[in-house]
C-alpha cells in the first residue's frame, strides 16, 4: 500500500490558490521538509508533505523503513521495482486530483521532492494526465527512464518547468516558476 493517508500538511494562511506537494527521501517523514517549508511559506499556497509507507528496502539488506518503493541498487543498469514505482505514482496522483477536488486547478500545483522522493516527483509529472506548474527535483533521478521515448517528452506536461538540483550543481530547465 502506498502511503497511510497521513501527511505534513501546512495549510493556506488565506484561501488556498496553489498547492506544493513535496516527496521525502528514503527512510524520513514529510515532517522535515513541513519545517523547512513553514520558514518560506507564502499565505496562499498549501504544503503537502505526504509520509511514504514502511516497507523493506532490498539495497538495505531488507530493512524495513519509509520508502515509496523499493531500490534494489544503486549503478545505472540495477533491476528496478517498476510495479513499486508505477503504484507510488497512482498515489502520488490521487493527491493531485484531491487538490483539485478542493479547488486548486492542476496548473497551479508544483510536484517536488528529495532522493527518492524527487526521483517519484519526475517520474509522476511525466506520467500524469494532469497539467501541472513545474517539478523541483532535488538529489535524484528519474525513474524507469528506458521506458521514456528518446527525444521529447509527449503528453500534457512535455513542456514541464524543471529544477533539478544535485551537490553544488543546478540545471534548470524553462525555470518560469512564478507562482
Amino acid at each position: 500500500m502506498c502511503g497511510n493517508n497521513m501527511s505534513a500538511s501546512a495549510p493556506a494562511a488565506r484561501k488556498a490558490t496553489a498547492a506544493v506537494i513535496f516527496l521525502h527521501g528514503l527512510g524520513d517523514t514529510g515532517h522535515g521538509w513541513e519545517e523547512a517549508f513553514a520558514r518560506i511559506r507564502r499565505s496562499h499556497i498549501k504544503y503537502i508533505c505526504p509520509h511514504a509507507p514502511v516497507m523493506p528496502v532490498t539495497l538495505n539488506m531488507n530493512m524495513a523503513m519509509t520508502s515509496w518503493f523499493d531500490i534494489i541498487g544503486l549503478s545505472p543498469d540495477s533491476q528496478e521495482d517498476e510495479p513499486g514505482i508505477k503504484h507510488a505514482a497512482e498515489y502520488v496522483k490521487t493527491l493531485i486530483d484531491q487538490e483539485v477536488k478542493n479547488g486548486i486547478p492542476s496548473d497551479r500545483i508544483i510536484l517536488g521532492g528529495f532522493s527518492q522522493g524527487g526521483a517519484l516527483s519526475l517520474y509522476t509529472a511525466l506520467t500524469t494526465q494532469q497539467k501541472l506548474a513545474g517539478v523541483t527535483a532535488l538529489s535524484c533521478w528519474l525513474p524507469l527512464r528506458s521506458s521514456f521515448p528518446q527525444g521529447p517528452i509527449s503528453g500534457v506536461n512535455r513542456d514541464i518547468s524543471i529544477l533539478q538540483c544535485h551537490g553544488d550543481s543546478a540545471v534548470s530547465i524553462c525555470c518560469n516558476l512564478t507562482f
